[in-house]
């Protein structure tokens, strides 16, 4: 096996171990809980920045080249995807801080509450934008899962399981989209940055009215035990605080092979919508190519 190659197997290996941890967040419950969410959420920050950083010389590129009409839409599309993954990621991390109780417990700023909604709500929109990533480059996870099954089977047969996989996808990932108001969680985004944080409730103070059900304070303001001088915000239904709640109002299963699949088959919605476009458009760009040279004829 080449240099080239084993590099490549690298990365698609480093990428799948970052979207199986990071979809593992999305339930507080799994591995250990707490302890776990806070310990591999550096470790996943430290590998994003990491990757940020071996590829800031095509974002230099890029940026120079930006206003260009020649830079495909592809690329600057992938451009503002990858800035909004930056701005959103580091968003969820340095609140993730502001919230710690395991790894950070004595930072304390001020308004936890409004942080920790935020840090939650902000994580729904992250994974729709980690899923429209994958969906751009998913050519690449193909032509690399080829390279390493290496399947002899005809281009006809692949072609018709690959059909009927992205079907059941679609069809099992828009049940778990509906299963666990998936939906209902990502409106959380708006109502969070329509509010300031001296708009969420204080210890002790008032509530305002913004999506109960998701984002209700706990009754109990208690201190956190083992020392912890932060009061005790849970979150009822909190999505990554305890399990996202379905639309019974029960919580997931905190099985993370359970997660993985309800996560993925979520994301794989994205991911497909996202690349069926993005083939659509650069086959009416590969066909107007081919009638320029034929007009002229």
């Amino acid at each position: 096996m080449n240099r080239v190659k084993k590099m490549m197997y690298v990365r698609f290996g480093l990428d799948l171990l970052m979207a199986v941890t990071f979809v593992l967040f999305f339930n507080k419950q799994v591995l250990g809980g707490l302890t776990f969410h806070e310990i591999a959420g550096l470790a996943i920050a430290v590998a994003f920045f990491t990757h940020v950083l071996l590829n800031w010389q095509w974002v230099k590129r890029v940026t120079v080249k930006l206003f260009d009409r020649k830079l495909p839409r592809r690329t600057k599309f992938g451009y503002f995807l990858n800035i909004m993954l930056l701005i959103t990621m580091s968003f969820i991390m340095i609140s993730g801080i502001f919230i710690s109780r395991v790894v950070f417990p004595n930072i304390n700023i001020g308004n936890e509450q409004w942080f920790k909604v935020s840090h939650i709500s902000v994580s729904f929109l992250v994974l729709i934008l980690v899923a429209a990533h994958i969906g751009l480059h998913w050519q690449w996870v193909i032509n690399v899962c080829k390279n390493m099954t290496k399947f002899q089977k005809s281009k006809k047969s692949l072609n018709i399981a690959a059909k009927l996989a992205t079907v059941a996808l679609l069809v099992v990932g828009i049940y778990e989209i509906n299963e666990t108001g998936f939906l209902g969680k990502l409106g959380g985004v708006t109502r969070v940055l329509n509010l300031s944080s001296s708009d969420m409730p204080q210890k002790g103070g008032g509530k305002p009215d913004f999506d109960r059900h998701l984002f209700s304070e706990n009754k109990s303001s208690a201190m956190a035990s083992a020392g912890h001088e932060r009061p005790n915000f849970d979150h009822d239904g909190g999505g990554l605080e305890r399990g996202m709640k379905g639309k019974e109002g029960g919580f997931e299963s905190p099985n993370p092979f359970v997660v993985i699949g309800t996560y993925f088959a979520i994301m794989s919605v994205f991911i497909i919508v996202i690349y069926y476009i993005e083939k659509i458009l650069a086959g009416v760009k590969r066909r107007k190519k081919m009638a320029g040279p034929a007009a002229e004829i």
